[in-house]
């Protein structure tokens, strides 16, 4: 299981110390949405310079010209892009197109899906990668997160993300989803000893998966 630190709300230098501080963690880099609107491709391109290690996700949320998206993200060495579920199927397309020419991926944001129909059109049009948002409120009842999660029941073959202020204390109701990549923000960058929340937050994921291992036997 992957953590993917999303880098929102930070200055360029803010973003470079979290990371270092984190690096033997986490697996994942996420240049959020607001940090790209703030200094450009070239941020993405300076870190995934600084960081060849890692994944590095560009976090563009793109809506449409997913072309000419896709193509800024993956020039400035982004392995991994987003786009809006809500985008239409020909975007989405395009983006899949651009990301097999470059050896990269998408990673098409399911915020506000709530219906297994559109799931079914993603995985139609080939899409393999998504992530899951919920907010705060749904991580302190099971049976909201459950119900949440439910909108990907049967779709083995999706890979999946979940993001939505993921702390060390909700993690365990997180994973028991057994997602492929756990998304962690403010968790991580608006503490004080960012390397031990990181620890952490991976030690719950490996003692999730010895006890799935184990169980699975």
């Amino acid at each position: 299981m992957n953590i993917q630190l999303a880098l929102d709300r930070l200055t360029k230098e803010e973003c470079i110390d979290v990371v270092n501080e984190t690096r033997e963690q986490i697996d994942w880099i996420e240049i959020g949405t607001g940090v790209i609107k703030e200094y450009g491709m070239n941020f993405v391109r300076d870190m995934k310079n600084r960081f060849p290690e890692k994944t590095l996700v560009a976090d563009m949320k793109t809506c449409d010209a997913g072309k000419h998206e896709a193509k800024q993200a993956f020039d400035a060495g982004a392995d991994i892009t987003t786009v809006m579920a809500f985008a239409t199927n020909q975007t989405i397309k395009d983006m899949l197109k651009v990301a097999q020419e470059y050896g990269s991926r998408v990673m098409v944001d399911l915020l506000g899906v709530s219906d297994t129909n559109r799931i079914m059109e993603l995985q139609a049009i080939e899409v393999d990668l998504v992530s899951l948002h919920f907010g705060k409120d749904m991580q302190q009842s099971g049976e909201l997160e459950d119900e949440y999660f439910s909108i990907l029941k049967g779709q083995e073959d999706l890979e999946v993300a979940v993001a939505g202020g993921i702390t060390v204390d909700s993690l365990p109701n997180v994973v028991k989803h057994n997602p492929d990549t756990v998304i962690v923000g403010s968790a991580i960058t608006k503490q004080e000893h960012k390397g031990k929340v990181s620890e952490q937050i991976r030690e719950v994921i490996r003692d999730y998966e010895r006890h799935y291992s184990n169980r699975s036997k």
